[in-house]
């Protein structure tokens, strides 16, 4: 299990930033392993405000940023909030599970590799980069592994510099993606599990396996090629890790993304692995939504977050 989504209090309020908008929210507890709406808002970003990248600045007008930021607060009625979880743009990060080839002597060695490795995973220097390791199973050698997440200390800063602005104290700040990652993990079913989340580049996937994620990719493609990038996706888990055994197959599907079909990548699991895949709702994952125009693709991050507020 990712110690970083099991450990307790966390906010029980988060920020979502993404490219076209931000959102506020809020959760309440609703029975065991179920969550609803207390507050929530979301405000649209007008075009080029905000471009997410690894490498390059995001933010092209702080101040106007804030001022959104703070609308949407506000709107959600959480501007006394002071204690924040944020998740920024899965385009500001990158992620990768690292694999140790032998056990490390001394645990300055072991840093120096993992680093060495993030380097070569991340494209930037370890020195450059806020990097997050949780050890995870090893792999079927035995050989030691960690699932890695890394922003560009550059670019958290453009973020973190807002926040400072608002005397906020966000404490843990996660990609889109990984924050959405709360919603497969700690299902007690042992089946496989797949989070495909959509990016304005592509998409990235994680499945999981036994809460952990076992494969990490995120595809840059079209939204014209979008299709033909699941299908491979999904041949692949077929080839790798379809073992047969009743509890290690795939029949989770979590999809976000305003961009995504959920019918059609269905139909697209179904011809790649022979059956199809359950595509799994708010409420199968434990989030009441409120019948309006809350979108669960936009609140679906943040209030990943929110939830561990109450772990």
């Amino acid at each position: 299990m990712l110690s970083v989504l099991t450990q307790p209090n966390y906010p029980k309020a988060a920020i979502g930033l993404e490219k076209e908008s931000v959102t506020a929210v809020g959760l309440q507890k609703e029975g065991r392993g179920n969550f609803g709406i207390k507050q929530a808002a979301t405000v649209e970003l007008p075009s080029n405000l905000l471009s997410p990248s690894f490498l390059e600045k995001n933010i092209a007008n702080p101040k106007e940023l804030g001022a959104l930021l703070e609308e949407a607060v506000v709107s959600s009625g959480l501007h006394k909030q002071k204690n924040w979880s944020v998740s920024l743009p899965s385009n500001t990060a990158r992620s990768a599970i690292l694999t140790l080839e032998n056990a490390a002597s001394a645990k300055d060695e072991s840093e120096e590799i993992l680093d060495w490795k993030a380097e070569q995973s991340f494209g930037a220097p370890a020195a450059e980069m806020r990097i997050t390791r949780y050890k995870i199973a090893p792999d079927k050698e035995g050989k030691t592994r960690y699932f890695a997440t890394a922003v560009k200390l550059s670019v958290i800063d453009e973020y973190e510099t807002i926040f400072e602005t608002f005397g906020w104290k966000t404490g843990l700040i996660l990609p889109r993606a990984v924050s959405e990652i709360k919603w497969l993990i700690g299902d007690s079913n042992k089946t496989d599990s797949l989070l495909i989340s959509s990016q304005n580049d592509g998409f990235t996937a994680f499945l999981l396996r036994g809460g952990e994620p076992v494969v990490v990719r995120t595809v840059t493609c079209g939204i014209a090629d979008r299709d033909d990038e699941i299908y491979r996706l999904l041949m692949f888990y077929n080839d790798r890790f379809a073992d047969g055994h009743t509890e290690n197959y795939l029949d989770k599907l979590l999809i976000i993304g305003k961009d995504l079909v959920p019918a059609k990548i269905k139909e697209i699991s179904a011809e790649a692995l022979g059956r199809a895949l359950r595509i799994l709702r708010p409420s199968d994952v434990g989030l009441n939504l409120p019948a309006s125009s809350l979108s669960f693709d936009e609140v679906a991050a943040p209030a990943g977050l929110a939830a561990l507020g109450f772990s």
